[in-house]
């Protein structure tokens, strides 16, 4: 495992699943969605999720981004082959080494396996959210 991902702070709900392999990682709890990456975890509630849809990829070639603002860098791989999907909530906590930040209105585009899809999907309804 990366030893440059952060502990999870607090765990809300009872954990359900969690997978970490390289750069990335995801945690689901009945109450939440934790995505890790090294030196950033990003925390989205399960009652702020507003949409989960697949991203098509395939257009796309290997691409590296590399972002460098504020003093921070931050690198992004996405390959062709995995499913992405696109997260929207209307709310974020970020837990990176300098503490923990509230974000607005966020989307995210990562890889999700159908096995931790199904379990995300889950728990949302357990939740009371609705699976179209």
């Amino acid at each position: 495992m990366n030893s440059d991902f952060i502990q999870i702070k607090s765990l809300e709900g009872d954990l359900k699943m969690s997978h970490k392999k390289r750069g990335l990682g995801l945690t689901v709890s009945t109450k939440e969605l934790i995505l890790h990456k090294p030196h950033i975890n990003y925390y989205f509630k399960l009652e702020h999720i507003v949409s989960i849809v697949p991203y098509d990829s395939s257009a796309l070639k290997s691409i590296t981004f590399i972002n460098k603002s504020s003093g921070n860098q931050e690198a992004v791989h996405m390959a062709i082959g995995s499913e992405h999907y696109r997260i929207y909530v209307q709310a974020a906590t970020i837990h990176n080494r300098s503490g923990l930040f509230e974000l607005g209105p966020t989307d995210v585009i990562i890889p999700i396996h159908p096995t931790m899809l199904n379990t995300i999907a889950e728990c949302l309804q357990q939740n009371g959210l609705t699976i179209v």
